[in-house]
């Protein structure tokens, strides 16, 4: 978690997972304090929108015309995409864009990895604030999310794809390394694991993280106008690295202090 300060206004950067193992202990020290001052809580994507996002899932999700995954997938890629669908119910993946058969797969390894979001830094913030009956908004609309998978070009769509398919086998054991790493607030390990990912897919940096990044810290700098104390809680990976939020507020000549 990082601060981010001016004469009256406060804003925490906390990185969250959005699935974790049940029982993780997350919350003490400096969160703690973060989560008792601040006057509101800012996520990626706020409750009423998290709400409706698999109905925007299955909007955006389906193909036009299904295309079987052996017309995208072969070797390794094949293999693994096929062990994974056979740890649970089929993905139906021939209906789907290879975006939206990415994210699927993403939650598959998640549930192999015991991870849940209810028990996610998100559900658990969520349910506090709204006890505490503090308001809590969001940076995105579900829509919005979900539109920089689905107008990533053909060719980015198909590399995300067959880079998960390939690593599938050794998934649940690399989301354990990283649940571990954020644990610990090892923000070395976890820049390692995030630049492994998306560096192997250029086009998807730049429009999952960087992009959003920026007009997060531009969210953050605007913030600093109005007096109060704000937790903003985001994925981890994007406060991590030299593209990550509190880098890109440094490098506009903000002081940003990790707290925790």
């Amino acid at each position: 978690m990082w601060l981010v300060a001016d004469d009256d206004t406060r804003i925490y950067l906390l990185g969250t997972m959005h699935a974790l193992p049940r029982g993780t202990d997350w919350d003490d020290g400096e969160v703690a304090n973060a989560i008792r001052s601040a006057d509101g809580l800012i996520l990626e994507l706020p409750p009423a929108e998290l709400a409706v996002a698999g109905d925007v899932f299955q909007r955006l999700a389906p193909r036009d015309t299904p295309l079987a995954m052996e017309a995208r997938l072969s070797g390794k890629a094949l293999i693994g995409y096929r062990a994974l669908e056979a740890s649970g119910r089929s993905f139906s993946g021939d209906g789907f864009d290879d975006w939206a058969v990415v994210v699927m797969m993403g939650r598959r390894v998640a549930e192999n990895a015991a991870l849940s979001s209810s028990d996610g830094v998100e559900t658990i913030l969520s349910d506090r604030f709204k006890a505490a009956d503090k308001p809590i908004g969001g940076l995105e609309t579900a829509e919005e999310q979900l539109m920089f998978f689905e107008t990533l070009d053909a060719a980015t769509q198909r590399a995300l794809l067959t880079r998960a398919a390939e690593e599938s086998g050794e998934a649940v054991k690399d989301v354990a390394a990283l649940t571990a790493a954020w644990g610990r607030g090892d923000v070395t390990a976890l820049e390692k694991v995030v630049n492994e990912d998306v560096d192997a897919v250029p086009a998807a940096r730049k429009a999952i993280i960087t992009d959003r990044n920026r007009r997060w810290s531009t969210w953050v700098q605007k913030r600093l106008e109005q007096p109060g104390t704000v937790l903003m809680a985001v994925g981890a990976g994007h406060l991590v690295g030299s593209d990550g939020v509190p880098a890109m507020l440094e490098a506009d000549g903000l002081k940003v202090t990790r707290v925790q």
